[in-house]
């Protein structure tokens, strides 16, 4: 049973993508699993594309409330968790979706391995640590507002909370590497510390 958050998949960056990657490869081999799939709020990339992706894939599948994550956890019933990054700074710090640090910390507190996907691209050596990167905030209305289908199939926007609340839309959040068991890259898996990223891409660090 594995845990994943956002979408990481061939949607996001072709061919297999990359927190989804090993999940695909997994299945290619024979290898029965299951993927909890974090909604992913407010956008909820991981209700839309990453569960149609898994869909599509034939890939046994559950959808699930953001916060279920930790009580799933709590009960044994994740194995691992691998989620994808949009910046890794030199340090093994990663940014990625909100909510991922979140998951980091569940995990670690319920011992559960807690992977990042990462194409090299997105390692920045320039950055000593996830302090550095500026996290984009984003326009209220997607957190106050949901779209969706309805019985006809139809696209429509609902409101959830009352009129005249604020909201707060921070997109991403910083997971320290010290709750990353490791980065999986396409030059191999690697210790999320500058030595382990380094390791694996001594040209640019």
């Amino acid at each position: 049973n594995l845990l994943t958050h956002c979408n990481a998949g061939w949607l996001a960056t072709v061919d297999w993508g990359t927190a989804l990657a090993p999940v695909y490869a997994a299945v290619a081999a024979g290898i029965p699993l299951h993927v909890w799939v974090d909604e992913t709020r407010p956008r909820n990339q991981g209700a839309s594309l990453t569960a149609w992706e898994l869909a599509k894939h034939g890939v046994p599948h559950t959808v699930i409330a953001d916060n279920a994550g930790g009580h799933l956890m709590q009960h044994g019933r994740v194995d691992l968790c691998i989620v994808g990054t949009d910046r890794t700074a030199a340090n093994g710090d990663v940014c990625n979706k909100i909510g991922t640090y979140l998951k980091a910390l569940a995990a670690h507190d319920n011992g559960v391995p807690f992977y990042v996907a990462a194409p090299g691209p997105s390692i920045d050596f320039a950055l000593a640590s996830g302090r550095e990167i500026p996290i984009e905030e984003r326009g209220a209305g997607e957190v106050t507002h949901l779209s969706g289908l309805d019985g006809a199939g139809r696209v429509v926007e609902i409101r959830l909370p009352p009129e005249g609340s604020p909201a707060a839309n921070p997109a991403f959040d910083v997971t320290p590497a010290r709750l990353v068991t490791g980065i999986i890259t396409e030059r191999g898996v690697c210790a999320a510390s500058r030595e382990g990223l380094a390791a694996l891409y001594p040209e640019r660090a």
